[in-house]
C-alpha cells in the first residue's frame, strides 16, 4: 500500500493541503500531514500534524506532497531536511507540488527537461521551456504540479490516480458528487 507524506510549514495554503489529505484518504491511501511542529495555515487555521519530520521513516513513503501558500512555501524551502527529501523523492520516488511550491523544485534544479506549472510569477524559478501554462495540473513522469488553489481537487485526483488507479478516482468522484 502506498503512503503519502504531506509536508507543511507555517503559512501553507489550507485548501491545497486538506483537499489532498481528504481525497487520498477517501481513496484508501495512507496519508500523513507532517511538519517540524503543528502548523498554522496562511488563513490562520491551526492544524495538528500527524507527526513531525523527525518521527518518520521516509522509506515507508512513496510520495511527498508540497502544498503552496505563503509564507508556507518559503518556510518549506528554508528547511534543508525538506530540500533533501524533495531531491531524494524526485530522483527515486514521487513528488507533487501545487501553487508556489513547484518553485522549490525549480530552485533545486529538479525540473530540467520536464514540463511543470505553478502559481503565476513563480515560473521564474523554472528552467527555460519548462513552464506549461497556468490553471492546470501537469503530470510529467514522477512529478505532478498544479497551478493553484482552484486546481486542488484535480491535483489530488491526479495523485490518487497515479497511486491507486482510475477505479479509485471514479469511486471518489462519485462519493463527492463530481
Amino acid at each position: 500500500m502506498s503512503a503519502v507524506a504531506v509536508l507543511v510549514a507555517d503559512g501553507f495554503e489550507t485548501i491545497e493541503c486538506l483537499t489532498m489529505v481528504d481525497v487520498l484518504r477517501r481513496g484508501g491511501v495512507r496519508v500523513s500531514i507532517m511538519s517540524t511542529r503543528d502548523a498554522v495555515s496562511s488563513q490562520q487555521i491551526g492544524v495538528t500534524c500527524d507527526c513531525t519530520l523527525d518521527e518518520v521513516d521516509f522509506d515507508e513513503y512513496d510520495y511527498i506532497v508540497l502544498p503552496g501558500g505563503l509564507p508556507g512555501t518559503t518556510n518549506l524551502r528554508r528547511d534543508e531536511r525538506v530540500c533533501a527529501l524533495v531531491r531524494e523523492f524526485a530522483t527515486t520516488k514521487h513528488v507533487a507540488a501545487i501553487c508556489a511550491a513547484p518553485s522549490i523544485l525549480g530552485e533545486l534544479g529538479l525540473l530540467v527537461g520536464r514540463k511543470a506549472t505553478c502559481f503565476p510569477g513563480f515560473e521564474s524559478t523554472f528552467p527555460a521551456g519548462t513552464y506549461a501554462g497556468g490553471k492546470t495540473v501537469i503530470v510529467d513522469g514522477n512529478i505532478i504540479t498544479a497551478s493553484g488553489m482552484g486546481q486542488a481537487l484535480p491535483f489530488a485526483l491526479a495523485v490518487l490516480g497515479d497511486i491507486a488507479g482510475e477505479r479509485a478516482v471514479q469511486k471518489v468522484r462519485e462519493s463527492i458528487q463530481l
